[in-house]
């Protein structure tokens, strides 16, 4: 500690030192002429003139001193040479000099008398001194305080928080199996001489992958919470820089800063943004990012001991990792924080419904049902659209009808109601978004219709919202695949067969549709050319999605994909035409049913199906016409 003390002293004095030496210099630099300056009497002064020595002069009247000050240099004089001259003030001796200047041809300036201004003098004597010597005290002063970000280009920009933070497993709903993976790091931080006993050595570090939103971040904070141990923070853009050598060197000095602390937790966010695999992509590597990975894998299992530090990071993207940092020693440990089942996103909801008001109507059990494959960050902004929606609509407590919209919202986009719909238009996609929920409701395999609706949101002139019958992982069989395809032709069909008309409303259904198809048969092995992987999901990740795609089957193979792909489309194609054939009625039912209403829900859709009817619809109008009669 004294040690430090002294070299921080010195390094005070060194800086104050230079800092002095600045100073002498600029007064110096002010108070001495850079000029070797001659006086010239006047007879002089008009023996130059005459014999034209002079290349320029300069003229300032001094009026309260009845001269004439000239300064100015002569043909034979260097560069740091002039001369000066005073001649008396008069209009007789201005006009003999102006006349020499018109007959030898040599540039003269006048000006106007600066007069004997106090304030004038010191703006031009000692404002200059001022300004430089604040300047020099305020940036030696911030080199000193060590904390001149513009300067300091190798500091960490690592943020520390001391005590762990205040979030804590109790704050993170879900994610039960991987609050379970990584507890053992707090009861290491928390006792490591129980795990020393045994010889065990804890992962240097955990990898937690996931898509976006799913809650790594805030494990993270937990994990540090729990613990109760000082807990760095950083980004992984945060180490690349413009300069090469900078992010090796924030690197070093997290770790420095790291040691004095431990035991500690280091999380980097977004990792893949400096640890993508070296030597990829068109043209090389990139310099700055893989000499700070290369740092990187050192600090974490080089020569040196870095004991007590754990470093915990978060990627949506591990294919892009450099396999030197996932393999044991660094990275030993792999947490997958996937989308949050049924249970868990109650859990969630419950979280985020704290500080909010509901109507006695609202489930949240329920509303977890209808929202498969909504993230936690998802599920908090579903929410938040829910009580925004509530404020505007000058209500006191968030209904079903805010949150019904709300999802809408966050799946689709704001509805567009102000949009003019034509009648046929109208009623084209009435029959298509029908075809679609005949499907679901009379294929066995086919997924639950939860909502049909005809109002435009974004690209979509409307939308059938059909979810899981039983919420599983995922896995599909064949025949759920089919049923996928077929739900998604039925649209058509329903143009095709009760419009008389097809339109271009099913590009997207045949987009969705082939994709599937193609993935049965290239990735799945479900078709007649049997169990084999002739295209993976995706291509070079270094060199876009599909441009190194590899191609593993021949152009005969290729020929034979294209006709199982359009066996599979033609074959749902007649399922979905029997099935519409056959429920002539309920599609028209449905269609009138939405021209009408717009939109109709789960509970409404079964009644429909089962009475023909919405009774909620037929008993407002029995009163209508009551109060009519009376």
């Amino acid at each position: 500690m004294k040690k430090n003390n002294s070299n921080n002293t010195v390094k005070s004095l060194t800086m104050y030192g230079i800092l002095l030496l600045v100073m002498i210099g600029a007064v110096y630099y002010y108070s001495v002429s850079r000029y070797e300056v001659h006086k010239l009497s006047y007879d002089k002064f008009i023996e130059e003139v005459s014999d034209g020595k002079v290349e320029e002069i300069k003229i300032t009247p001094k009026a309260g001193s009845g001269i004439y000050v000239i300064d100015g240099s002569l043909k034979d004089y260097k560069k740091t040479e002039k001369f000066v001259a005073e001649v008396p003030y008069s209009e007789v001796v201005l006009e003999k000099i102006l006349s020499y200047a018109d007959s030898m041809e040599f540039k003269v300036e006048t000006t106007k008398d600066p007069g004997n201004s106090a304030l004038l003098a010191f703006a031009i004597n000692v404002l200059p001194l001022a300004f430089i010597v604040i300047a020099t005290v305020y940036l030696f002063s911030k080199i000193t305080s060590g904390n001149n970000k513009s300067m300091d280009f190798g500091r960490s920009t690592a943020k520390l928080n001391a005590d762990g933070g205040k979030v804590r497993f109790s704050d993170v709903a879900g994610l039960k199996e991987e609050k379970e993976e990584v507890a053992e790091l707090i009861d290491f931080l928390k006792n490591p001489k129980k795990f020393q006993k045994l010889g065990a050595r804890i992962p240097k570090g955990v990898l937690l992958v996931g898509p976006p939103g799913t809650g790594k971040t805030l494990l993270a904070k937990a994990v540090a919470g729990e613990a109760n141990v000082p807990f760095y923070y950083i980004s992984g853009s945060d180490f690349v820089e413009l300069f090469v050598g900078v992010g090796a060197s924030r690197v070093r000095d997290m770790f420095k800063e790291a040691k004095h602390n431990a035991p500690c937790l280091i999380f980097i966010d977004e990792i893949d943004a400096v640890g993508r695999q070296r030597g990829t992509g068109i043209g090389g590597g990139h310099d700055e990012r893989e000499q700070t990975l290369n740092q990187l894998l050192t600090e974490m299992d080089g020569f040196g001991a870095n004991e007590g530090i754990i470093i915990i990071a978060a990627t949506n993207r591990p294919d892009v990792l450099d396999p030197a940092l996932l393999r044991p020693g660094r990275f030993d440990r792999q947490v997958t924080v996937n989308y949050p089942d049924a249970d868990e996103r109650e859990e969630i909801l419950g979280v985020h419904a704290k500080n909010k008001k509901f109507d006695k109507t609202v489930n949240l059990r329920n509303l977890s049902k209808r929202t498969p494959g909504f993230s936690g960050a998802d599920l908090e902004n579903l929410l938040n659209e829910a009580a925004l929606l509530t404020v505007r609509r000058n209500k006191n407590a968030i209904t079903m009808d805010e949150i019904d919209e709300a999802t809408d919202r966050v799946l689709m986009g704001p509805a567009k109601v102000n949009r003019k719909i034509t009648d046929k238009e109208k009623r084209l996609v009435s029959l298509h978004e029908a075809g679609h929920a005949v499907i679901g409701l009379k294929l066995k395999d086919a997924q639950e219709v939860h909502k049909i609706t005809i109002i435009p949101r974004g690209m979509a002139g409307g939308y059938t919202m059909m979810l899981p019958k039983d919420e599983h992982m995922n896995l599909a069989t064949k025949k759920e695949l089919l049923a996928q395809i077929t739900g998604l032709l039925g649209g058509r069909v329903s143009e095709e067969l009760l419009f008389g008309e097809i339109s271009t409303g099913a590009s997207d259904d045949f987009s969705r549709a082939t994709k599937i198809a193609r993935a049965m048969v290239t990735e799945y092995g479900m078709s007649d050319l049997g169990p084999v992987q002739l295209e993976s999901k995706q291509g070079s990740v270094f060199l876009g999605r599909d441009y190194d795609k590899a191609k593993n089957f021949s152009d005969q193979v290729a020929l034979e994909i294209d006709t199982e792909v359009r066996k599979i489309v033609e074959s749902c194609y007649k399922d979905a035409t029997k099935i519409i054939k056959d429920n002539k009625e309920l599609v028209t039912l449905i269609s009138e049913t939405l021209i009408e209403h717009e939109t109709i829900t789960k509970e409404e859709i079964d009644e429909l199906v089962t009475t023909g009817k919405l009774s909620k619809y037929e008993n407002s109008k029995e009163e209508d016409i009551k109060e009519d009669m009376e």
